[in-house]
């Protein structure tokens, strides 16, 4: 028998809100049990306004002891600005080292031909600096990131005595794509969960709906968070009984939703949804 027919997520309608790019992966997942993938995009990604610190980076890269990286995005944009420079990335007498805040943006590096030293057991960018710990001490560290990054990681690692150079690789944007129409059909309850991936896309979809509207929202569907940190993007968008997949793979995402509905399917009639 397929898997999909004893899937808790058969028939459901599931809205992903990153970008179509980013999510063939989980919808895969998603319609292999049955569920009904709706893609969303709430943000985009642009160059930097400025390249020039990027670049400078780049150009230096062999005198950093550790590279951050703090999401797949975070990959592609170093990547390509590398290769546009035509600089290689790690020479054979590196001792260059990558550090990844998760296994989705550990497989990004090594699909770009990179090895990883360490990813991080718990995958937000403040337990990476807790886990590296005393390895930090001295060390210069490279973190391209987005211009809307948390400030919580520079400060976490510098905590450590590591000595960090913070550069934008890129810029978070809210997405000229969303369709509205199909944000009308979900915010009249056309969906059963709703996946936030980033704080930005939190923000952006709060902005889109009314704060209001956002927190009564999750009377009626599963709004899930995808990482710790949108997870408390959500509470403080008044979103306090959020679905979390503490992992950022497909795999878990899937997991986690397929024990929410199984859950409320559970549940007695009139049961008030967790």
């Amino acid at each position: 028998m397929p898997e999909h027919f004893s899937s808790s997520l058969a028939g459901k309608r599931i809205v992903i809100t990153r970008a179509a790019a980013q999510s063939e992966a989980l919808a895969r997942e998603l319609s292999a049990r049955g569920a009904i993938p709706v893609l969303l995009p709430l943000i985009s990604f642009a160059e930097p306004d400025d390249f020039a610190p990027l670049d400078r980076a780049i150009a230096k890269l062999q005198r950093f002891d550790w590279l951050i990286l703090t999401s797949a995005q975070a990959v592609r944009a170093v990547m390509q600005r590398a290769a546009d420079l035509r600089q290689p990335l790690v020479r054979t007498d590196s001792q260059l080292r990558v550090a990844c805040v998760g296994p989705v943006t550990a497989e990004a590096v090594r699909r770009a031909n990179l090895s990883v030293e360490y990813v991080a057991a718990t995958h937000n960018g403040v337990a990476l600096a807790n886990e590296l710990g005393s390895r930090l001490q001295g060390k210069k560290e490279l973190l391209p990131r987005s211009d809307r990054a948390n400030p919580d990681l520079p400060v976490a690692l510098k905590r450590f005595g590591a000595q960090v150079t913070e550069v934008i690789a890129y810029r978070t944007l809210r997405s000229a794509e969303t369709n509205l129409d199909e944000l009308k059909q979900i915010v009249g309850d056309r969906a059963d969960a709703i996946l936030f991936f980033s704080p930005s896309a939190v923000q952006h979809f709060g902005e889109l709906v009314g704060a209001e509207k956002f927190r009564t929202m999750q009377d009626t569907m599963a709004i899930t968070a995808v990482g710790p940190v949108t997870a408390n993007a959500l509470g403080d968008a008044g979103v306090n009984r959020a679905v979390v997949a503490r992992d950022t793979t497909s795999a878990s995402v899937v997991q986690v939703l397929e024990k929410h509905f199984a859950a409320a399917k559970a549940a007695p009639a009139g049961a008030k949804r967790a």
